[in-house]
């Protein structure tokens, strides 16, 4: 009985130390979050790519993908200067677990098993960029596709910031039914060497 009282309390313990870290970070973030629109943004972009996937004429989504350059464009430039902007942000605050599961001040206690949110966020905005100015010349739907995953891994590392990898794993995959994997995949070759570099801890 003594064992399952001192398990419970460990467990306890270790689930307020998380919430109240998880709290700082959720908090760090929308601090600087708040300054833009890009959630905003982003959520009229995706709507918009998949109006104009079900459109029936080539000249309705033409004119679609037209309108959705301008939101693009915008997303881009806000997503650059939230970066520039965490990137003011303390070392210490910044560091990621790379373990799946949340554990207490693991960032302080095992600081080889972190990543730089900053740099995280760097390797994002340049992906975006890079997709906006068509650096690959695909087409209108494949622009669709790859920024799409380029958002939704965004959305997945901001996720992980602020819980852990295994929780943004599973939100991804609730939301949009879309494993990590696959977003990976599914990102410019630029974001997904980057990204694998910075996570892997290379």
């Amino acid at each position: 009985m003594d064992i399952l009282i001192l398990a419970i309390l460990i467990a306890t313990g270790t689930f307020m130390l998380n919430a109240k870290e998880q709290r700082k970070r959720i908090a760090l973030l929308g601090s600087h979050l708040a300054n833009f629109q890009i959630e905003k943004l982003m959520e009229a972009l995706t709507d918009g790519y998949l109006r104009a996937l079900g459109e029936s004429t080539d000249e309705r989504r033409t004119q679609i993908w037209n309108l959705l350059s301008t939101t693009e464009l915008q997303l881009s430039e806000q997503f650059n200067r939230f970066a520039a902007d965490f990137a003011k942000v303390a070392e210490a605050d910044a560091r990621v677990s790379r373990l799946s599961m949340a554990i207490p001040f693991a960032e302080k206690l095992l600081p080889a098993m972190t990543f730089d949110m900053r740099k995280a966020l760097a390797i994002h905005a340049r992906g975006i960029a890079h997709v906006v100015q068509n650096t690959q010349h695909l087409s209108p739907k494949e622009r669709a596709f790859m920024m799409t995953a380029e958002l939704f891994l965004m959305q997945h590392t901001c996720h992980w910031f602020c819980k852990s990898k295994t929780i943004a794993t599973a939100r991804m995959l609730a939301r949009h039914q879309t494993p990590h994997e696959q977003l990976v995949n599914s990102v410019s070759a630029e974001t997904r060497n980057a990204y694998l570099t910075l996570i892997k801890g290379g």
